[in-house]
């Protein structure tokens, strides 16, 4: 049997579980703690940033792969040292955990991306404004997500204290009609899948709403965003999952945002409108199984996201609409906190996205 080490008990761990009974692979999680989303299957608790911690715990298992991309290089390089098999590779996760990185990287190989620069000083920050028109994006190099680390910007004040603690990664404000994510996956010797590109909404920073396929998104879009995803997964060497953000602008073109090289929020509408999940999809990926067929199984997916609490006393008012699925993450209740996602299905984009919204709302409430 196929062992796999998850570092991260979070959601993302918790939703590769169903899909390792499946395949008939042994799933062991490396949980931060006991009430982690995928306590069900953390055969050990421990800090990720510990290099002996990381070791016991990779001791027995085929591959290791991850829930999460904070794990230090130091910690990986000492699993690649021991000869545990990393998916990704530490090189191509380096990649995604640096955005100013990423950037430099992206641009060497020719892929699109919005125009961008390095700060380490206000003045670098004010001649970027300057060139801009006077309004950029800000983002910290290292640990933003959902939001955080990133901030618009009209005066380098506003950055001051993320520039005394490092370079800055500054980025034009770019002029986007809509956000889209394309997700590929990848095997070792270089086999890839791809969706057909989502559209993603964004609430505060956070993703709130995915619609699979993207709606108007005609075949260009579609070959085009499939293109660039594959082409990344390519350069960058990455296995398994690589979730690829994009703008598109409003003359058109397709400009990279963002990467996350794992299972990502834009792709939990696969659980129920592809054949083959990302979940399934990246374990088959870092077991080096063949891929699964990346087809919609309807017209139509909606998935979106839940916020503060899932309540279970309130599933009873699910009521007429019994055909939505709920997916909760078994996490505490907390305002802000993504704590599970419902996800709709159908053969009418306008229905769909209604059945979907009104069940969110079911759980929209106050904590």
């Amino acid at each position: 049997m196929t062992v796999i080490g998850v570092i991260g008990g979070g959601q993302l761990a918790r939703m590769m579980i169903g899909p390792a009974i499946e395949l008939g692979i042994e799933l062991r999680v490396l949980a931060e703690s006991a009430d982690s989303s995928a306590r069900d299957r953390a055969t050990a608790i421990g800090d990720f940033r510990d290099i002996d911690t990381v070791l016991r715990f990779a001791e027995g298992v085929d591959v290791i792969t991850f829930d999460h991309e904070h794990v230090p290089a130091e910690v990986l390089d000492a699993l690649v040292a021991a000869g545990v098999a990393v998916r990704p590779d530490p090189s191509a996760l380096a990649i995604a955990q640096d955005k100013i990185a990423m950037r430099r990287v992206l641009d060497e190989l020719g892929h699109p991306v919005p125009d961008w620069g390095v700060a380490e000083d206000s003045g670098q920050v004010a001649e970027f404004l300057a060139r801009h028109g006077g309004r950029i994006i800000a983002k910290t190099p290292r640990g933003g997500y959902d939001g955080k680390g990133v901030a618009v910007v009209t005066d380098p004040a506003q950055i001051s204290e993320w520039l005394s603690e490092g370079p800055v990664l500054l980025e034009e404000l770019v002029d986007f009609s809509r956000e889209l994510a394309q997700l590929v996956a990848r095997r070792p010797a270089g086999d890839t899948a791809v969706w057909p590109v989502v559209e993603t909404t964004q609430s505060d920073g956070v993703c709130s709403e995915v619609i699979l396929p993207a709606p108007t998104a005609d075949d260009r879009v579609l070959e085009v965003a499939a293109d660039i995803g594959r082409r990344i997964a390519n350069d960058l060497g990455v296995t398994g999952v690589l979730a690829v953000e994009l703008f598109e602008t409003t003359d058109g073109r397709l400009l990279v945002n963002e990467l996350a090289m794992r299972p990502h929020n834009s792709g939990h509408v696969t659980i129920e409108g592809s054949v083959t999940s990302q979940f399934e999809q990246h374990l088959r990926a870092v077991a080096d199984f063949p891929l699964g067929s990346t087809e919609s199984r309807h017209p139509w997916a909606v998935m979106i996201n839940v916020f503060g609490s899932m309540s279970i006393d309130r599933y009873a008012r699910v009521g007429e609409f019994a055909d939505v699925k709920l997916h909760n993450y078994g996490k505490k209740p907390r305002a802000g906190r993504k704590v599970g996602h419902v996800t709709a299905t159908g053969n009418d984009a306008a229905d769909t996205v209604y059945r979907a919204r009104a069940v969110a709302e079911i759980f929209r409430a106050d904590i």
